[in-house]
């Protein structure tokens, strides 16, 4: 149940950033949706393994890189969803901080 609320927020958090943000168009909340579940199955089976393969590059860069691998992350998500689109490299780079930064503030409270 908790994933499932959590995929609604991310769904709901990057809708209202592709309102916001020139660069980001999504057709609709369903198209959201999809996609806040595809972007968690690529965070969970593609990026541990970028993660690991640029293990140097992420250390010579002091980890900065890691954003690079998110903005990877989110228009790999956004190829696999249909009615998504994403203007470049900088607007997923822009969004996908965007989107970790305010889905973290709204999930930081207590677990319960």
């Amino acid at each position: 149940m908790n994933f499932i609320i959590k995929l609604l927020v991310t769904a709901a958090v990057a809708f209202g950033l592709s309102r916001l943000l020139s660069g980001i168009h999504i057709d609709s909340y369903w198209t959201a949706i999809v996609f806040a579940f595809v972007l968690a199955l690529v965070n969970v089976f593609v990026r541990p393994l970028l993660i690991i393969l640029t293990i140097p590059l992420t250390l010579v860069t002091l980890g900065l890189f890691l954003f690079v691998i998110t903005a990877l992350m989110v228009l790999l998500a956004s190829k696999l969803v249909e009615g998504i689109r994403i203007d470049g490299f900088w607007w997923a780079l822009l969004f996908g901080l965007l989107l970790s930064i305010v889905s973290s503030l709204l999930f930081s409270g207590k677990n319960e």
